[in-house]
């Protein structure tokens, strides 16, 4: 593999004796990982369909190896939200962040949502996860993976960091800042990492980093915890920004962040501060352990303002509006989606219940998307069939994974089968995946045209 000679002259004078592992670690195949969705299937259940060679990841609660000949992403459990593809060291910063259901979370920089994903899983549905990212393209994604997850209790927002902390001083319990950085611990996976790196980008994306750290800064509570990561090995980016950080904002401390069998420490001779704190943090090597690079330190707030009297984004008030709503939901399902009802446009969502004011940000996904109100009709959303079980629905189609029945509904074809009228929630091997409208013994194929699968 050709590194660059700059990033390998820098390496060799950081690690000195462990620089022949750290090189040779380049020559192995990366580890590939996924992540069981506990929204939507616990782990003991999905070992027991697991169609994969799994191995357990020791730092992911939910975490696995997968073989690298295996292709989860091209099976139908992973269009079913039953489990993220993520790469194993990032799992590690989810586990940290550690959220808790009922609180109100942030995550910064969050395509394409390997990290949301995690901690909205941990959240069990309760509280408020606000996904955000800057770039409307991956922010598309992030919603999109969102979706696919089965998540009700996010918002996805394309904003940049200023003016998130204009909207939100002192609000969030917890936030995450997996901030843009030069890669380097992506090099083994990502050749566009690779060619793109330079000392001056290393210099640049330090400066980036501690602008979007100030405005965390300023949205996090008194008493909660802002999580950086990044996932290169430049001190610059890492032990350097977070010591340049604490020195300039005396109500944060840096709390020490767990550990587990091959992490490593920050380094404080790294941070140019003899005096810093930064053996507090935690590194991610890929000679250590299976997994690629990663820096992760913890934050605490201890002090600052309490803001109250926050604007409200107003519910529905006219239920009669929702009139199809209701008969759709009376004619088949088995629950009622309860909660706050919102219109955007024609399209019905419910919000977490939050004291939260979306006025003047672009949002992508304004909580959960139950459908659209049509003439005379609802049609619901994909998003809300994800988000359910195969109890919530009065008609169900449950086809084997791996069958050819499923692999025709995945590619948009109608099917034989149901009975009467009304929307059938179709299932992959008893586990949502999208919807399907019977009439007269065909179930019409509702499964979005963008996701269909081709040539396959």
């Amino acid at each position: 593999m050709d590194l660059p000679k700059d990033f390998t002259t820098k390496m060799q004078s950081l690690l000195q004796d462990e620089f022949p592992d750290f090189l040779q670690s380049y020559a192995r195949e990366p580890a590939q990982g996924l992540r069981v969705n506990t929204l939507k299937i616990t782990v003991d259940d999905f070992k027991r369909i697991d169609p994969f060679t799994l191995r357990k990841i020791p730092w992911a609660e939910e975490g696995f190896f997968y073989g690298g000949l295996e292709r989860p992403g091209k099976h139908p459990f992973h269009d079913a939200g039953l489990y993220y593809i993520q790469e194993p060291s990032a799992m590690a910063v989810g586990e940290i962040v550690a959220p808790e259901p009922g609180e109100k979370i942030l995550d910064l920089c969050a395509a394409p949502g390997g990290k949301t994903t995690h901690m909205a899983a941990k959240m069990n549905g309760e509280g408020l996860l606000v996904a955000n990212e800057i770039h409307p393209a991956r922010a598309k994604i992030l919603s999109q993976n969102i979706e696919r997850m089965g998540i009700r209790n996010a918002i996805v927002t394309n904003e940049t960091p200023e003016r998130l902390s204009n909207k939100f001083p002192g609000y969030f319990d917890r936030i995450l800042v997996d901030a843009p950085c030069s890669g380097e611990g992506m090099f083994r996976k990502d050749p566009e990492a690779r060619a793109e790196w330079s000392l001056e980008q290393v210099a640049r994306c330090a400066i980036r980093q501690q602008d979007i750290l100030e405005h965390a800064a300023k949205m996090l509570k008194a008493g909660g915890r802002l999580v950086y990561s990044t996932c290169t090995f430049s001190p610059e980016e890492n032990e350097g920004v977070i010591n340049s950080f604490i020195r300039s904002h005396p109500e944060f401390l840096i709390e020490t962040a767990d550990g587990y069998k091959g992490f490593s420490r920050g380094r404080k001779e790294w941070s140019g501060d003899t005096e810093a704190d930064v053996e507090k943090t935690i590194r991610l090597w890929p000679h250590k352990l299976e997994g690629e690079g990663h820096f992760i330190a913890v934050l605490r707030k201890t002090d600052g303002e309490e803001i109250t009297g926050r604007n409200i984004t107003k519910p529905l008030k006219d239920k009669g509006i929702l009139k199809d709503y209701y008969r759709f939901v009376k004619e088949n399902l088995q629950m009622e989606p309860s909660g706050n009802f919102y219109l955007f446009g024609d399209h019905l969502y419910i919000l977490p219940e939050e004291d939260i004011s979306l006025k003047g940000l672009k949002v992508l996904r304004p909580g959960w998307h139950l459908g659209t109100l049509k003439k005379n009709r609802f049609e619901p959303s994909h998003a809300l069939a994800l988000s359910l079980t195969k109890k919530d629905a009065a008609f169900t189609w449950n086809l084997p994974a791996e069958s050819a029945e499923m692999a025709a509904y995945l590619k948009g074809e109608t099917l034989n089968g149901g009975e009467g009228k009304g929307w059938y929630l179709m299932l992959a091997q008893g586990y949502s995946i999208g919807w399907a409208k019977c009439a007269n013994g065909l179930l019409k194929n509702h499964y979005p045209k963008g996701l269909r699968w081709k040539g396959m």
